[in-house]
């Protein structure tokens, strides 16, 4: 068979297993390691498959994942998102759907410490939810907030999926995560002005709450001191050129710990939840990134990056025209896939198309990771809703998702925007 053809049958055989619920990972590597054998011969395969692994797993570089993850651990289990909620609350909560917006600003805050789209999911289960209840929120609404606002996770630095983004294309991190905070912002303000929309065109739908007097607010405010300073030590460290991203994500992860222990809010029994949360995360992104180099090493000796390239740039629909194929078919994956896989698996393919085409890497960075956002939430798998259900045991799915189509519509109304804006995105960048 000539290369093309494995090729093809390797794309075949990759969502067979994917669509037989075979781990990414796991499926990118098979499908990787036979079509190398295939090609090349089983001795090379086998001696890839140990040179890739090793190579992966002790490179320095790679240790920002690890590093980020254990910080938002400690945070995530140092009640650090009820501090957030409750000062936003303090703050807003009064104001009609105030607590929708509280939701948001907190989800914003916890993202920026922890990282993870997930984790702050599934947090805000727990602390938002209840609340809104109390309040008579309608379900829909309350579900469908938390899970847009968890999608904040994957912009606002330190955000995994941007630095995995940024080692697998080489680009800086620390610009990648100064690039993330405007548009993470963006969705933060579009995020509540929706709220409001809601609020203007149902105003019974949305119930307002008693407003905090001004030692509440106060207190709510001295109570999250301690996220404040952890995120402007790392991510002001990082920025300044004090430490390299792998080394912001250790000093990060330390100073959560210390925080948690300090404060008292973080037990032995926390520890050991955080180190197996971080341990198990990043064990299943590693695999998830040996796979896909592997598979990588297939593509590459099948030469699909540049038979890729020279089809989408030979089109002549200009650069903007291959890239909103690029978006359809990021949106259609996310129907399928995990965000991360998303981006481990397509990237090596996509970067050279979008290089050929003379975009910014740093904005499409950018562009991919709000359209993975976007895959978060939006039907039929929508990880975030996934976990809300999970979390949340008496409503439904189809009430999720009614009640994120508001944020879906926001979030195709940003995309639009940083595209037509990329300086949205590379302002800060360009100022450090």
């Amino acid at each position: 068979m000539s290369a093309d053809t494995v090729a093809i049958l390797g794309f075949v055989a990759l969502f067979a297993l994917m669509l037989l619920r075979v781990p990414v990972g796991m499926a990118m590597g098979l499908v990787g390691v036979s079509g190398y054998a295939y090609l090349t011969g089983g001795t090379p395969a086998l001696k890839l498959i140990g040179q890739v692994s090793m190579r992966t797993v002790t490179d320095y570089q790679f240790g920002v994942i690890p590093m980020f993850l254990l910080m938002g651990a400690f945070v995530s289990h140092s009640g650090v998102s009820r501090e957030l909620f409750r000062a936003a609350n303090t703050m807003v909560g009064h104001w009609r759907g105030g607590l929708g917006i509280a939701t948001v600003f907190a989800c914003g805050g916890f993202a920026a410490i922890s990282g993870s789209s997930v984790a702050t999911a599934a947090t805000f289960s727990t602390v938002a939810y209840p609340e809104m209840r109390r309040y008579n929120y309608p379900q829909s609404f309350a579900t469908g907030v938390i899970a847009a606002g968890g999608t904040l996770g994957a912009m606002l630095p330190p955000s995994t999926v941007l630095a995995v983004y940024g080692l697998i294309t080489q680009q800086d991190i620390g610009m990648l995560f100064r690039a993330g905070i405007l548009p993470g912002l963006l969705a933060i303000a579009m995020y509540m002005v929706t709220i409001s929309i809601i609020c203007r065109v149902k105003p019974d739908y949305l119930p307002t709450v008693p407003k905090a007097s001004w030692a509440e607010r106060v207190g709510g405010l001295r109570d999250v001191w301690a996220p404040v300073l952890l995120f402007v030590l790392v991510i002001g460290g990082l920025y300044g050129g004090v430490f390299t991203p792998t080394e912001a994500g250790g000093v990060g992860a330390s100073g959560a710990f210390l925080l948690g222990v300090l404060r008292r809010r973080l037990d032995r029994a926390g520890i050991r939840a955080s180190l197996l949360q971080a341990t198990r995360t990043a064990a299943a992104v590693f695999t998830v990134l040996i796979g896909a180099l592997l598979f990588g090493y297939f593509l590459t000796i099948t030469q699909v990056p540049q038979k890729v390239t020279e089809f989408l740039t030979g089109l002549g629909i200009g650069p903007y025209g291959v890239l909103a194929i690029i978006m359809v078919m990021y949106l259609i994956l996310g129907c399928l896939m995990d965000a991360m896989a998303m981006i481990i698996l397509t990237v090596p393919i996509i970067f050279p198309v979008v290089s050929a085409l003379g975009f910014d890497p740093i904005w499409f960075g950018v562009i991919i990771v709000m359209t993975v956002e976007l895959g978060l939430i939006h039907p039929p798998v929508g990880m975030n809703v996934f976990v809300i259900k999970s979390v949340v045991q008496d409503v439904t799915f189809t009430s999720i998702f009614k009640g994120v189509l508001p944020f879906i519509a926001t979030d195709l109304l940003r995309l639009i925007i940083l595209i037509a804006f990329p300086i949205i995105a590379l302002w800060l960048p360009s100022q450090m």
